[in-house]
This record gives C-alpha cells, sequence and structure tokens, in this order.
C-alpha cells in the first residue's frame, strides 16, 4: 500500500499543495489578462520567424548565388535570438522568484515592444551596408532576452492560482497567448503580403513590427492591473524565499532541470521546423506564401482549442500519457508532413499542417505549462522553469530551422529534415521515460 499513498499524497514540489487559492471571478480575470499580455508578448517575439522565412535574407544580408544561403542568414539570426533566452530567464527568473511574477513579465514587455518595434524601422542592407545584419541582431538578442523571462511568469500567473485538480486546463490557457501571438503575427504577414511585391518589400513588411508600439502600451496596461499569483502572494507572506534562486534550482532540482529539457526538444525544435522552416521550404518548391501561411493560420487557430483539450486531458489520465501522444506523434508524422507539402495541393498542405500543430505540438505544449511547473518548488520555480525551458530553446526551437535550411541547402530535399524531426521526437519520449507523473490523486474513500 506503499505506493498507493504515495500516489495520493501531494507533492511539497507541486503548485497548489499549499492552500492558496482565490475565487472564480479573480482566477478568471488573471487567465484573461495573462493570456492577452501572453498573446502581444510573443506576437513581437514570433514576427522575426516569418519574416526571416519569407524577407529579411534578402533585405539584411547580402546576396549570393544561392536564394537559400541569404534565408540561411537571416535563421542565423533567428538562432541568436534563441541564444539569448536563458540569459532572459536567469535575469527574469531571478526578479520573479524574488520580487514576483508580475513584475518581472512588465519588464519583459517593455523590452519586447521596444526590439519589435525598431526592427520595423531599420535600414536595410542596400542603405546601410553591414550595419543592417548588425542592429537586426542586436535586436533579435534584446528580444531573445525579453523571450526568456516571459513563458515562465505567464505559465506561473495562472498555474500558481488554479485548483490543482483543474490546473493541467487551466494552466494549457497561458499557451493561447502563445498560439494567439503566432496566429496574429502570421495573420498580418498575410495581409500585408497582398500588396504589390514592391510595395511590400520596400515598407509593406515594416508595418506589422512599427504595430507593436501599440501592443506595448496595451499589454502594459494589462500587466500592471494584474495581481500577484496566489501562491507565490502566500509563499512571500510566509517569508520562504531565497536570495540565490539559481544556485538553490541548480543545487535541489538538477535532475527535474535535465527532464525539462528533454520534454522541450520536441516540442520547440518540431514546431520551429513546422513553423518557421515549412514556409522557406514551401518557398523553395514552389508552394505559393499564401497557401503556407494559410495553412499555419488555420492550423494554429486550431490548436487554440486543441491545446485546452490536451491539458484537460492531462488532469484526468496524466500528464505523461498526453505528452507522449505528441512527441510520438511527431516522429509518425515526420516524413508524411513534408509529402503533403510536396503535394502542392492547398487541402494536404494544411492537412500537414493540421497533424504537426494542433495534434502533435498541441498535445505537448497543452500538458507542459503544468508539467514543468509542477517539477519544481515554489521558492525557485521560475527560476528552474525559465532554465530548462530557455537552454533547451538554443539548441532545439533556434538551431532547428538552421540546420534544417542548411539540410536543404546541401540536399535539396526534405528527407534530412524529416529524420531529425524523428530524432527529436525520440529524444523527448526517452526524457518521459525519466519523468515522474506530476498529477495529485486522491486516495481512494
Amino acid at each position: 500500500m506503499a505506493s498507493l499513498q504515495s500516489l495520493s499524497q501531494p507533492d511539497p514540489r507541486a503548485p497548489g499543495a499549499s492552500p492558496a487559492r482565490v475565487d472564480d471571478t479573480s482566477l478568471k480575470r488573471i487567465v484573461l489578462a495573462s493570456v492577452a499580455g501572453n498573446a502581444l508578448e510573443w506576437y513581437d517575439f514570433f514576427l522575426y520567424s516569418t519574416a526571416a522565412a519569407l524577407v529579411f535574407g534578402e533585405l539584411f544580408f547580402p546576396k549570393g548565388t544561392d536564394p537559400l544561403i541569404g534565408t540561411l542568414a537571416a535563421f542565423a539570426g533567428f538562432a541568436v535570438g534563441f541564444a539569448a533566452r536563458p540569459l532572459g530567464g536567469i535575469l527574469f527568473g531571478y526578479v520573479g522568484d524574488r520580487f514576483g511574477r508580475k513584475g518581472a513579465l512588465v519588464w519583459t514587455l517593455s523590452i519586447m515592444g521596444g526590439a519589435t518595434f525598431l526592427i520595423g524601422a531599420l535600414p536595410t542592407y542596400a542603405q546601410v551596408g553591414i550595419w543592417a545584419p548588425a542592429l537586426l541582431l542586436a535586436l533579435r538578442v534584446l528580444q531573445g532576452i525579453a523571450a526568456g523571462g516571459e513563458w515562465g511568469g505567464g505559465v506561473l500567473m495562472i498555474s500558481e492560482s488554479a485548483p490543482p485538480e483543474r490546473r493541467g486546463f487551466y494552466a494549457s490557457l497561458s499557451q493561447i497567448g502563445v498560439g494567439g501571438g503566432f496566429v496574429l503575427s502570421a495573420a498580418i504577414f498575410f495581409v500585408v503580403q497582398m500588396l504589390p511585391k514592391d510595395a511590400f518589400m520596400s515598407w509593406g513588411w515594416r508595418v506589422p513590427f512599427l504595430l507593436s508600439i501599440l501592443i506595448f502600451g496595451v499589454g502594459v496596461y494589462i500587466r500592471s492591473r494584474l495581481p500577484e499569483s496566489a501562491e507565490f502572494a502566500q509563499h512571500k507572506a510566509e517569508g520562504k524565499e531565497t536570495h540565490m534562486p539559481l544556485v538553490e534550482v541548480i543545487r535541489k532540482h538538477p535532475r527535474e532541470i535535465l527532464l525539462a529539457m528533454g520534454l522541450r526538444v520536441a516540442e520547440n525544435g518540431g514546431s520551429y521546423i513546422i513553423l518557421a522552416f515549412s514556409l522557406a521550404y514551401g518557398k523553395f518548391i514552389g508552394v505559393s506564401n499564401q497557401v503556407m501561411l494559410g495553412g499555419v493560420i488555420v492550423s494554429m487557430s486550431v490548436e487554440l482549442v486543441t491545446m485546452l483539450l490536451w491539458g484537460r486531458l492531462s488532469d484526468r489520465i496524466g500528464r505523461r500519457p498526453v505528452y507522449l501522444i505528441g512527441a510520438g506523434g511527431l516522429v509518425v508524422i515526420a516524413f508524411p508532413f513534408f509529402w503533403l507539402i510536396d503535394s502542392h495541393v492547398a487541402a494536404l498542405v494544411w492537412l500537414a499542417f493540421l497533424l504537426g500543430n494542433a495534434v502533435c505540438h498541441g498535445a505537448m505544449i497543452g500538458t507542459q505549462p503544468s508539467l514543468m511547473s509542477e517539477l519544481f518548488s515554489t521558492e525557485v520555480r521560475y527560476t528552474g522553469m525559465a532554465l530548462g525551458h530557455e537552454v533547451a530553446a538554443v539548441f532545439a526551437g533556434g538551431l532547428s530551422p538552421l540546420i534544417a535550411t542548411a539540410l536543404l541547402a546541401h540536399y535539396h530535399a526534405a528527407w534530412p529534415v524529416a529524420l531529425m524531426m524523428m530524432a527529436m521526437g525520440l529524444i523527448t519520449v526517452a526524457a518521459l521515460a525519466f519523468t515522474r507523473e506530476t498529477v495529485v490523486r486522491r486516495a481512494p474513500a
């Protein structure tokens, strides 16, 4: 009976193991404000990936004989932003664990909004030469720092206030902001691409970035009015805090950090192959940008619903089984994903994106917030989540479009990229094998 009792006892590391609760009205307000703030911040961050696939290679990097070389350089800038994310995770993890989740999130949005607006105002390579890519990369670093501190705080604002028995569902709501930000950025690019090509390449591409000044104002207003997360507020009131969260989380939770990194590989790496590299691949084989962007928008819109369903399912059957559906599914669809795009048939291209995003990525991203938050104790949770989440992002999401584009440039075929997707899925499946189930189950009466 010892094993049954251990399953029924709350894990002291799990959020909500303490009696911190908020009423339903306050929880709804926290959820709505958190989702809106997340969507605005990730809109800014995702703009670069779309622009890198479609325009940055031509506008900001020297032209060569192979058009993929410019795209490759643009994706290198994409990777630089990811390299900066662990720094942001450590910096804002410290702020969030020491002083509060809310203040950290106001700062991340401020930095993100300012950097994104300035990208829209940059001169091109034809105008200022090497300064153009240098300035672009510098602003991408600032975006990366802000994004590195955003995800963990956005998740914790909700998960630390949600009832434990429904945390999977409520925590998955935080990801609506991430998906919504991508849909919004892709939709605006979809619209501005309808301009004549000369107009789009000269000024149309700038519009989505310049709109960030409005997004910044709205987002800061929303976040400044949020209450602090219930569990952190209680934790702070009880005087339970650490002055060195980075040192403490490495000392107390080294295994959990490594597992969080492994869980990220398929979700993050696979996602950016599907969302960023696939646009460049579609352009390479002659599939219309409108068809490709349409597939992204539709599939991500559907995923906004499916990720909630996956999160709710994780409350019922556990985090690990649902996450396994997503990681294993990525292995299964790796080759069919590119076969469907190769068909040039719009409906089949959209089916590829639906399988990749709504099913595989949705199962992982819908479960990830609750699973990762339940791996760490309250006083170091922001730092622990950010560290595992963002270090993995450098090698998974940051490098995957770059490596995939290099493979395409060398082989002029998608099969090496499909093998890469399969490998990432298998790495996450292996991590799941060593991850404990974090759902707290009640003992039978």
